[in-house]
């Protein structure tokens, strides 16, 4: 045992090795056997080889050239007026939203006494429909129609408007039933 191995049954155990100046003594063994863990870990962490091709994730909070700071950017908490106008910019809603913002003051646009007698009901391709409560205020539209017209392009940008077209009142249909005549003219009441 002078410095020799122990042989046991065919097997050679070699003596532990005094630790040399400048290195730590090694810890003593501990029975739960976490040293061993530990040091496994350590020894396959050094033998599994860097990988290779990885690209490193980019932080995606802060793009590249760009430093928080006190100066308002896109980051910080935005107001809704602002948020909605961007919104409503990216879907190209701007002139339907006009457009029924123009239904809503349909009294303060065209006076009380013509909203009170009519009614927008639908507006595309620059065709505003407008409903009249009898054929009186039919024939009175289509006289004020110019005026109106210049009245809504004010306010919703010029050539937005460039028809209205006034329906009269809903009317019962006489073709059919106990009063209709055949080949006749029908009823030439005016309905208000």
């Amino acid at each position: 045992m002078d410095g020799e191995p122990d042989e046991v049954e065919g097997e050679t155990f070699d003596e532990p090795e005094a630790p040399t100046v400048g290195e730590p003594e090694p810890a003593p063994h501990q029975d739960d056997g976490l040293d061993l863990a530990r040091a496994m870990a350590r020894g396959a962490a050094r033998s599994t080889p860097p990988a290779k091709g990885k690209k490193k994730r980019r932080d995606l909070r802060t793009p590249r050239g760009r430093v928080s700071g006190a100066h308002p950017d896109e980051r910080d908490p935005q107001l809704l007026d602002a948020t909605l106008g961007r919104l409503v910019a990216d879907h190209g809603w701007g002139l339907d939203l006009r457009v029924h913002g123009v239904f809503g003051r349909w009294a303060e646009l065209v006076g009380d006494e013509v909203a009170d007698h009519c009614t927008p009901e639908s507006f595309a391709d620059g065709k505003l429909v407008v409903r009249t409560d009898s054929t009186a205020w039919a024939t009175q539209l289509k006289l004020l129609a110019p005026t109106v017209v210049r009245r809504l392009n004010e306010e919703l940008g010029h050539g937005t408007v460039a028809l209205i077209e006034v329906l009269g009142p809903h009317l019962p249909t006489w073709k059919k039933g106990l009063r209709s005549a055949r080949d006749g003219r029908g009823p030439r009441d005016t309905y208000g």
